[in-house]
């Protein structure tokens, strides 16, 4: 697990291989995430937008916009915890992703990047 706290919301990361697969008979590596955020602020805040940057050790970086996560942009109170489950495809047994959230405190009405730790893709006992 990979964790990192900005501007009083702590984000929490475990990925896992999940298998290979086939499209367009080229080979995918199939990975989940579990991302938990935590609202350790004082202030009411709400999850607008993400951005992620995906590396592929045999491809180019890809970078995914979108609004909320999984269809939501929650909102939490303090001490509330938001957690989701979401997947990524490789082209190779190794990658990593990072990337930001951005959000808006509702006390003070201003939009604030959380940034979200590099986790590994790795396929198991592949450094090995």
């Amino acid at each position: 697990m990979v964790q990192q706290v900005t501007n009083g919301i702590k984000i929490s990361v475990i990925s896992k291989f999940e298998g290979t697969s086939y499209r367009n008979y080229k080979l995918y590596f199939a990975f989940s995430y579990q991302v938990t955020i935590e609202n350790q602020s004082n202030d009411t805040v709400q999850l607008l937008e993400r951005h992620w940057k995906i590396f592929d050790s045999l491809n180019n970086t890809e970078i995914v916009d979108g609004v909320g996560v999984i269809g939501k942009k929650p909102i939490l109170k303090p001490s509330q915890i938001h957690t989701y489950k979401s997947n990524c495809f490789l082209t190779s047994p190794i990658g990593a992703m990072n990337g930001f959230y951005n959000m808006v405190n509702f006390t003070t009405t201003r939009t604030f990047k959380v940034y979200i730790p590099t986790f590994q893709l790795m396929v198991p006992n592949i450094s090995n």
